[in-house]
């Protein structure tokens, strides 16, 4: 691979109950860990989601609730999976929008530490349609010149997507050769976001709502002005890491914009 690594970055691709992070599970999660001497190792969880698999996202993988009868809670395997991730950054396609937040939302119900946060991103999806716009069937036929026949099984989406990745590192000299310069490429952030979604941003010191009609209102004045607000937010499919910020504020317990000369207690746990 020609991005240079200093730590391992571990490609991987989830497979869920559906598609909402707040709401959906993880069934199945591939990784292939490039290490930076070039070594790879694949890693494979298949876990029970507790919940029923909906009908769309079985026409999609194919995974039926009979087939994870009697495996692992996601919860069980947790640790092991947050310790092949430590020190890792992340790369797939699409993970961006989906896989980190999904992996997020689980290690939280888990109660597993993953500081998302550090890590770097790499997602093949923000380069391929920034460059071809298309979807990783037509990246594997345009970048690797062969059918993506498996499309949809987990290890071989992780496997296309490293693939593809190193074939676009190859197609473009333009492209950054450190993940730093890539993660700012597929992970632009905003210093004013709380989530990764920013539905939670900074107004001065408060964390506040950055969507519908209560848009730029602190935490602080909707627990006086309109709690069920807040409750109604925790009620909705919105991702964990909002509805943990949230609940804290139910609590009397209100999140503060960390300095560079404070401790990292107020920092989200994600």
């Amino acid at each position: 691979m020609k991005l240079s690594l200093e730590r391992p970055i571990a490609f991987l691709d989830i497979e869920a109950t559906g598609v909402i992070v707040g709401k959906d599970r993880i069934i199945d999660l591939a990784m292939i860990k490039v290490h930076p001497d070039g070594q790879e190792e694949k890693h494979y969880w298949r876990v029970n989601p507790e919940m029923p698999i909906s009908l769309e996202a079985t026409a999609v993988h194919g995974i039926t609730d009979k087939d994870v009868q009697g495996k692992p809670a996601f919860r069980d395997v947790a640790k092991e999976i947050a310790m092949v991730l430590k020190d890792c950054d992340l790369g797939g396609f699409g993970i961006v929008r989906f896989d980190v937040p999904m992996l997020s939302a689980e290690f939280i119900r888990a109660g597993v530490e993953f500081p998302v946060k550090e890590k770097r991103l790499v997602d093949a999806l923000v380069i391929f349609h920034q460059k071809e716009r298309r979807d990783l069937r037509a990246a594997v036929k345009f970048y690797l010149r062969k059918d993506f026949t498996n499309a949809h099984d987990a290890m071989a989406d992780t496997d296309a997507s490293l693939r593809v990745f190193q074939a676009q590192l190859d197609r473009y000299p333009d492209l950054p050769f450190d993940v730093d310069g890539i993660d700012l490429l597929c992970n632009p952030r905003d210093p004013n976001w709380i989530d990764q979604a920013g539905k939670l941003v900074w107004v001065g010191e408060d964390a506040a709502i950055n969507f519908g009609k209560y848009t730029g209102n602190p935490l602080r004045e909707l627990i006086r002005d309109d709690p069920g607000y807040l409750d109604w937010i925790l009620k909705k499919d919105f991702p964990e890491d909002i509805k943990s910020v949230v609940r804290d504020a139910r609590a009397g317990r209100f999140l503060t914009r960390p300095s560079s000369n404070n401790s990292n207690d107020d920092e989200l746990p994600f």
